[in-house]
């Protein structure tokens, strides 16, 4: 199997507040695919999209999927690689600055890693890492 390319769902509460904080954080809009159902950011460069549904939505396109709240569990992490240790401090101030919570401060793993945990207002959680 070779795909063409790979983007994720996740299911959000409410669409303009999704818009606002990943715009805030500079994210690129994927507007021809975003809708009154969704919205679309491209994650880096053009090379992965995310798409933020309506959780009625995405449950009732999806038929037999549901999806759980992602405040009180896990449905993946994705890690976004900072280029330096001050880029991964500036992001966890942008993200606080956007309404973001962090879940783990900035800090470092052994001698070659730094990082920190975030949430986006609906609970997904994305891991910032320098090595």
């Amino acid at each position: 199997m070779k795909p063409k390319m790979i983007w994720a769902n996740m299911a959000v509460a409410d669409l303009e507040r999704t818009q606002k904080f990943y715009t805030e954080l500079g994210f690129k809009s994927n507007n021809p695919h975003s809708s009154n159902e969704l919205v679309s950011f491209f994650m880096a460069g053009n090379e992965f999209i995310m798409h933020f549904f309506l959780k009625s939505v995405i449950e009732n396109n999806l038929k037999s999927m549901k999806f759980g709240d992602p405040k009180s569990s896990n449905e993946i992490i994705f890690t976004l690689s900072a280029e330096s240790k001050n880029q991964v401090d500036d992001w966890a101030e942008e993200v606080k600055n956007a309404g973001g919570t962090i879940v783990s401060e900035p800090e470092s793993f052994g001698e070659n890693y730094y990082g920190f945990v975030f949430a986006d207002p609906d609970g997904h959680k994305f891991n910032v890492f320098f090595m």
